[in-house]
């Protein structure tokens, strides 16, 4: 085989790999749906919306899941949920889901979100209840409840049933990433990569 035959069987190899490392989503759906042999309807009823649902908001930013973790039912079936609970001026952290785009619908309240592309482009807006909005798969997006005294409440839906959820200040922060190495990167001081640090420690 000649020089040039094996450098292009080997960029065909090379490219074959990186589509395959990089088509992280959930597998196509060959069968109706996975299930124990003695499953009954409460296989498939999932509950764990009600206390989210019913009583007063919390103190802080909580998410609620329903996915395969929570729910098991929904193996293989490649959707999920999260309700998203916001007590006045709190947010959720920007962070990414590797597996899914996101397609949150809000119920309650107003809302201050957004997602940079791979540009660095910013797309925000301000929704108001019954809005929705579209994060794409992947991309670093947020949500602000920017009110003083009002909630707000939204429900999020996943085309996968383990959309993954990567924070990136929890990520950067709350990790054994050298110093120094976050030190440059974020063109400051280690003592102020370590301040940063105390905030985001596991209580």
């Amino acid at each position: 085989m000649s020089s040039t035959s094996l450098k292009l069987l080997s960029l065909l190899v090379s490219t074959l790999a990186i589509v395959h490392i990089t088509t992280a989503s959930d597998p196509d759906i060959l069968v109706d749906y996975m299930a124990p042999n003695n499953a009954t309807g409460e296989f498939f009823t999932s509950t764990s919306f009600r206390a989210a649902l019913r009583q007063p908001p919390p103190p802080t930013f909580t998410v609620t899941k329903a996915s395969m973790k929570e729910f098991p039912a929904l193996l293989g079936q490649s959707v999920s949920y999260a309700a998203l609970q916001f007590p006045p001026n709190s947010i959720n952290p920007p962070h990414t889901h590797p597996r899914s785009a996101e397609l949150l619908l809000l119920v309650q309240g107003t809302l201050h979100v957004g997602f940079v592309d791979t540009t660095n482009k910013l797309f925000t807006s301000t929704l108001e209840t019954g809005d929705m909005f579209i994060f794409p798969k992947g991309l670093v997006h947020f949500q602000h409840n920017a009110a003083n005294n009002h909630t707000a409440m939204a429900l999020s839906a996943f085309g996968s049933a383990n959309a993954g959820t990567v924070s990136i200040p929890t990520t950067l922060f709350n990790s054994t990433i050298d110093d120094k190495v976050l030190a440059l990167a974020f063109k400051t001081d280690v003592a102020t990569i370590q301040t940063l640090k105390k905030g985001f420690a596991p209580k």
